[in-house]
């Protein structure tokens, strides 16, 4: 998977197309991630003792990953992602200004 957590990603599709955030959690197994404050959504919730509260509780749901993109940290503007080997180690590389993200 190409987007890893601590990543920050433009939303491209669905509800909250064009919102920025970053990435709090990455399942590669699932091919999806939970960026913050991106697709919300509100579970009700019952009182577990003094250890949660009751009422409605709003949270990110993970999104797909081919529904985010990647936004370069030199170029500003989002882009695909490659690879390329330097120093015999796997990076990651900016597809538009080929620029090392990481």
């Amino acid at each position: 998977m190409k987007i890893r957590k601590n990543d920050t990603v433009l939303v491209i599709r669905g509800k909250d197309r064009g919102k920025k955030g970053r990435v709090r959690y990455a399942y590669p197994k699932k091919e999806s991630v939970v960026v913050d404050g991106a697709n919300m959504i509100k579970r009700h919730a019952r009182a577990r003792g003094a250890a949660r509260q009751a009422g409605i509780i709003e949270l990110e749901a993970p999104l797909h990953v081919s529904k985010v993109m990647l936004l370069c940290n030199k170029c500003n503007r989002p882009s695909r992602v490659g690879f390329r080997l330097i120093e015999g180690r796997k990076v990651r590389v900016c597809k538009s200004c080929h620029e090392v993200i990481d």
